[in-house]
């Protein structure tokens, strides 16, 4: 039996089409990936979002001159469907060749079609090349653990066992690491990304954190239950009052996935990293 993922055009030699095909979007149920982790639409404990860019977006004005901009997607962390990366990809494309009367009418469309395969209304922001560059690139708040001397060896699949926390302290803290990656659970190709762990709790061992941060480096899951992972391992740890853990992924094929999830409810800043 195939998985929904691999039913999707993921790893399959797929046809340009350039005008305007909102059926090539391609829903993946988040269902049996919350299920593997022990979670149901009615359970989820955390709040969140997963923020996509695109940098190949693009589209004809009624006098065929072509505009290129950048397009920002925020789909709800609850929403019932994933849109599936590839498709979304190959739909952003099909806009190449297609007229629209103005950035509204496009956002309007865009709106629309996400929001009808996710599940879930779909925020939709259309900006200039000049905007985002004049926002430059972000740094991750608090300590780097990258420089931190651990020994490792697990490599295959997350090891929740390797976190330790001192249960006698409670600190406030932001963590991050660059050395995130996982693998696309279809294609195998590799997904990097920068991690940031934000929490009030147990003090977490950094070493430790770090090793199982690189525990996930052959792990196959898409990066949004890579982050689901994560902040529910920590969670049962930490037992916090405030938990929240974020990644920022490489892009790949024109598109960057980057999910939060979090305690409480929040409006992540998006702007990206430097290898974004």
């Amino acid at each position: 039996m195939h998985s929904a993922a691999e039913l999707s055009p993921l790893g399959k030699s797929s046809p340009y089409i350039a005008t305007y095909t909102p059926s090539l979007l391609f829903a993946i149920s988040r269902v049996a990936k919350w299920a593997e982790l022990g979670l149901t639409a009615q359970t989820l404990p955390y709040h969140g979002v997963d923020l996509w860019n695109c940098f190949e977006l693009s589209w004809l004005l009624p006098s065929g001159k072509p505009v290129v901009a950048i397009g920002e997607f925020s789909i709800p962390a609850d929403s019932p469907n994933i849109i599936e990366s590839k498709s979304f990809k190959l739909y952003l494309n099909s806009l190449n060749q297609t007229v629209f009367a103005s950035v509204a009418d496009l956002v309007a469309v865009l709106e629309t079609d996400l929001s009808a395969v996710a599940g879930k209304t779909v925020g939709v922001r259309v900006r200039s090349l000049a905007d985002v560059a004049a926002e430059g690139v972000m740094s991750l708040p608090g300590l780097c653990i990258d420089e931190l001397e651990v020994n490792i060896s697990a490599y295959q699949q997350p090891r929740p066992e390797l976190l330790r926390c001192d249960t006698t302290r409670i600190v406030e803290e932001s963590l991050h690491s660059h050395l995130l990656k996982s693998n696309c659970p279809v294609t195998g190709q590799p997904d990097w990304g920068s991690v940031l762990v934000q929490y009030r709790g147990a003090a977490l061992d950094h070493a430790s954190l770090l090793a199982y941060l690189v525990s996930f480096r052959q792990h196959a899951d898409f990066h949004e239950q890579c982050v689901e992972r994560i902040f529910l391992d920590l969670q049962r740890l930490l037992e916090p009052q405030h938990l929240t853990v974020a990644a920022r992924y490489v892009r790949r094929g024109g598109l960057d996935i980057n999910p939060y999830r979090s305690t409480d409810p929040i409006t992540p800043e998006n702007r990206r990293l430097v290898r974004q």
